[in-house]
């Protein structure tokens, strides 16, 4: 049988091991933006001078000749699902019993003006990098569009580099459609200690030309002329799906699929940013650009073609990121504005440090983590929320959940505090804050560790 993948991401080329692992299927996998797969998060260390562009490769180039996983570095340019066909840029035709589609995202844009200019660009492929890397020399001021996670990168790049940043915030303060008001706040706060220039409730009205065609200056929508040699556009991320919607395959925002991550059309698949799922699992978003997401439906596609169809099974959501030094982690459900049925417990030191755990307030079952610049262990923190674990035994147990607990101080007492007062009880820790305790914890909910 011949697969063919579109796409090289995490999602493509998870798909294309597994298959490989599980059966002698003849696998090409095409990708325009990169010969070989590559960690798209850590392309902002490259630019920043802790990695060099060889570090970002997870394997070897031997690897995908080795297991007979054949690459070309192409742009696929059309499609015909009648004949499973596909053709390149180049006018080479290939055909396919199997097709998945691993397209992953690009950068969304507003109907700006000028944003042909030069020093004008989004950063999320390869060649981004590259020409932001271009574009650095001599700058004095960049200006990032945006208040989500590629725009805090993009700002501690340049800002690596001395280049002052300015950022264009919608919101009243940083990321607080997805972070609950305490710690868009605290990571506010961070930014501005950090000489990042964050301007609120701001938003880019025009970009404004030089007589040379490159980009001199941005308006908001207060009327400000700020000067600027880069405008970084960071306004979140779409489906590349553009070329499919005409295709025959049914597409709405992304590429619409069922439970096993089959498109409209048989023998076709979508993995990845590019998905968009029809009957998303309770709780969770139809379409979910995340790392993690994307390897799970590498994961499940690659076992339905190889012979035991399998639905697709998120788990519990995580994410996590980094403000500057500042580490975010998060597990489950943790709304910006708090439900009515559900209660939150919160700490923080008021600098950089925070922790809270959303539950239920009929039965104080734990549904979710926020930790910023604190480490808990994920597969702890996600049983609890799998086993709906009430409040109280969380906290008891808290202390389990601590990833480095040679090198953080305590934070357990807090939370344990705060309950106690908040609810009249006198609970108090019952583990240790040592790996034996973790790992006699974790053997007790698996069969195997």
């Amino acid at each position: 049988m011949r697969v063919i993948i579109i796409g090289n991401g995490i999602a493509g080329s998870t798909a294309a091991r597994l298959i490989r692992k599980q059966s002698d299927h003849s696998i090409l996998m095409i990708s325009e933006e990169s010969e070989y797969f590559f960690s798209r998060t850590a392309l902002m260390y490259v630019y920043m001078g802790h990695l060099q562009a060889k570090d970002l490769y997870p394997y070897e180039p031997s690897f995908w000749s080795k297991n007979k996983i054949d690459l070309l570095h192409a742009q696929v340019v059309e499609l015909d699902v009648v004949n499973k066909q596909l053709k390149t840029h180049a006018g080479q035709v290939y055909d396919y019993d199997v097709l998945i589609i691993a397209t992953g995202s690009i950068p969304n844009q507003q109907h700006w003006e000028n944003l042909q200019l030069e020093g004008v660009r989004g950063f999320y492929h390869w060649q981004d990098l590259q020409y932001i890397s271009a574009n650095s020399e001599g700058l004095r001021r960049a200006v990032v569009v945006g208040g989500g996670l590629i725009g805090v990168e993009l700002a501690e790049m340049f800002h690596s580099r001395q280049i002052p940043v300015t950022m264009l915030i919608r919101e009243s303060s940083y990321w607080s459609n997805v972070l609950p008001r305490e710690e868009s706040v605290l990571v506010s706060n961070h930014l501005k200690a950090h000489h990042i220039d964050c301007r609120y409730n701001t938003s880019l009205q025009a970009i404004l030309p030089d007589e040379s065609g490159r980009c001199a200056a941005v308006r908001t929508n207060h009327g400000e002329e700020i000067a600027t040699g880069f405008v970084g556009l960071t306004m979140g991320v779409r489906p590349n799906v553009e070329l499919f919607r005409s295709t025959g395959l049914e597409v709405d925002k992304g590429i619409l699929v069922d439970a096993y991550l089959r498109s409209s059309v048989p023998d076709v698949y979508a993995i990845g940013d590019c998905a968009e799922l029809k009957y998303p699992p309770e709780g969770r978003k139809s379409i979910e650009a995340v790392w993690y997401s994307g390897r799970k439906m590498g994961e499940t596609v690659a076992s339905t073609i190889t012979g035991n169809p399998t639905e697709y099974q998120p788990g519990v959501w995580f994410n996590s990121a980094k403000f500057f030094d500042l580490e975010y982690q998060v597990y489950g459900t943790i709304d910006p504005q708090l439900p009515e049925e559900i209660d939150t417990l919160f700490w923080t030191d008021g600098q950089c440090r925070s922790v809270r755990i959303n539950f239920r307030k009929k039965d104080q079952t734990v549904i979710g983590f926020n930790l910023i610049g604190v480490r808990y262990r994920q597969e702890v923190c996600e049983q609890w929320i799998k086993e709906g674990t009430c409040l109280e035994q969380v906290l008891e147990q808290l202390a389990l959940a601590n990833f480095d607990p040679e090198f953080t101080p305590e934070v357990e007492s807090n939370l344990l505090a705060i309950y106690n007062e908040r609810f009249n009880k006198q609970i108090r820790s019952k583990s240790k804050r040592d790996l034996s305790s973790v790992i006699t914890f974790l053997k007790k909910k698996f069969t195997v560790l």
